[in-house]
């Protein structure tokens, strides 16, 4: 049985990863992040619209990636917002792993 993860979690969770890896593509985000991409695709694409995120187009080959990295205007709101909004509100243990 998996635990419920708030929408504010999950936020926080993409743009970490993308934090701790520079960028990373659609697929690996989803993955690392452990969501699902037809469930939490809008959440994505409401924070590239939001621009707490950037979305970018690689080609590889005669492929086209889709890419993610942490915009400034995201990084002053992981800061100011999130941090800030898991230490008064923490994660139960279970959710943490």
């Amino acid at each position: 049985m998996h635990e419920y993860r708030d929408r504010i979690y999950i936020r926080k969770d993409i743009m970490l990863k993308l934090y701790e890896y520079g960028e990373l593509n659609q697929s690996k985000l989803m993955s690392y992040c452990g969501l699902n991409n037809v469930k939490h695709k809008e959440i994505i694409d409401d924070m590239v619209a939001k621009e707490m995120i950037v979305r970018f187009e690689e080609a590889w080959g005669n492929k086209t990636i889709i890419k993610y990295k942490v915009s400034e205007k995201g990084r002053a709101i992981f800061r100011e917002i999130l941090e800030p909004y898991e230490l008064l509100f923490p994660r139960k243990e279970a959710e943490k792993s």
